[in-house]
């Protein structure tokens, strides 16, 4: 009996969603249930047909491949053969990849189908490391100790204790596919299989070191540059320094998060640095020079004009970070804080009642006179 299609068994049109797809099976899944239709050999075997047809819609892969070459696409050998003259075994893999593999697999040297192992690469890794704000502005070499996976020296990677190279076998459990499925009620679940641990292969005589998997855990020592102008939260990649791959497969790749700690008196803003400076009164209303430092360890002067305030900034150009992949650089600004002195000698406190005496009713501190000028103007009634 020829099946029926996939979206008719759902009740749904050929370009359905996902959440349409998936609240016509539920719906069609409550009603056709076995524990609701005890018995019922009719229901049971529609229950089947909902699963087959929403397992093959859910995946976008699979729902490709069905809406190119309909029921031939899941079919293995003959019967219902898609445009290439052959059925496709897609229904234990899951991927629209295995289907190339059968198509062209004669004309690639024979597919992927029990090549997993090869195809499978190491782990990657994460490892944080914690550099001063010199060094990001610098760059350094940073030394880390990486606990990860190495290719086992007792089987030389192989994982047999042969030490031959491909003494590796198809896994009968998943049939090279790295992935068994089995039927839980309403779901059919997909785990990684437990016999090969999901690449698809076994040994046949495995290392008594590494119990065929091929790497042991070891501590690497590693060193890594830190480029001129990193920034805080910034990720390193060091291609091939991660977990060492199964049997001869590529490494993974190790990914260094850097985390810059804050310094003392530099606070940084991308390119630019910022650093805050008290100046004295006396300094700020006569003016002068200061000597400040920059983030490269030298020394800067830097001219005060006479009358500055608070929350003026004063820039320093090309004294800031280096911008990355650029020539450039960013500037230090200076940003001025006036102290009011404290602690006065008596005749420190004479002085400035004089001084006080003197300015009380000059325009040399427009800003107060304007304030105390508005606040007048208010209490008289002119609160608009």
């Amino acid at each position: 009996m020829a099946k029926q299609d996939y979206y008719a068994t759902l009740g749904v049109a050929r370009g359905a969603d996902a959440d349409t797809l998936k609240k016509a099976y539920r719906k069609l899944a409550m009603q056709l249930h076995p524990d609701r239709n005890p018995g019922n050999k009719e229901a049971e075997a529609k229950f089947k047909e909902l699963n087959e047809a929403y397992d093959v819609l859910k995946d976008e892969q699979k729902r490709a491949a069905y809406d190119r070459f309909g029921h031939a696409a899941f079919e293995q050998g003959g019967g219902g053969a898609g445009p290439f003259g052959g059925g496709f075994d897609f229904s234990a893999s899951g991927g629209l990849g295995d289907i190339f593999d059968q198509v062209f697999g004669d004309f690639m040297g024979g597919g992927r189908r029990g090549g997993n192992a090869q195809a499978r690469r190491g782990a990657d890794l994460r490892h944080a490391v914690e550099i001063d704000l010199a060094q990001a502005f610098a760059g350094a070499k940073v030394a880390l100790r990486v606990p990860t996976r190495v290719a086992c020296e007792a089987c030389n990677g192989t994982g047999s204790e042969d030490k031959a190279v491909g003494a590796a076998e198809t896994c009968r459990t998943c049939q090279g596919h790295g992935r068994v499925r089995a039927q839980q009620g309403l779901f059919l679940v997909e785990r990684t299989c437990a016999t090969c641990g999901g690449s698809g292969r076994t040994i046949r005589n495995p290392c008594r070191v590494c119990r065929g998997t091929a790497t042991v855990q070891r501590e690497r020592n590693l060193s890594v540059t830190i480029p001129a102008g990193i920034e805080d939260g910034n990720r390193i990649r060091l291609p091939g320094e991660g977990e060492a791959g199964p049997a001869g497969a590529q490494a993974g790749d190790l990914y260094v998060d850097v985390t810059v700690r804050p310094h003392p008196i530099f606070h940084r803003e991308g390119a630019n640095l910022l650093l805050r400076v008290p100046l004295r009164m006396t300094l700020a209303a006569l003016g002068g020079e200061i000597e400040v430092p920059s983030i490269d360890g030298s020394k800067q002067k830097v001219k005060i004009d006479p009358g500055i305030q608070t929350g003026q900034q004063i820039r320093v150009r090309g004294k800031g970070f280096s911008i990355l992949r650029s020539a450039a650089r960013g500037d230090l600004f200076l940003a001025v804080t006036v102290e009011t002195p404290q602690h006065l000698t008596r005749k420190q406190r004479d002085l400035l009642e004089a001084f006080e005496a003197e300015a009380r009713d000059d325009k040399h501190q427009p800003e107060s006179e304007g304030f105390f000028a508005r606040v007048k103007e208010f209490f008289d009634g002119g609160r608009g």
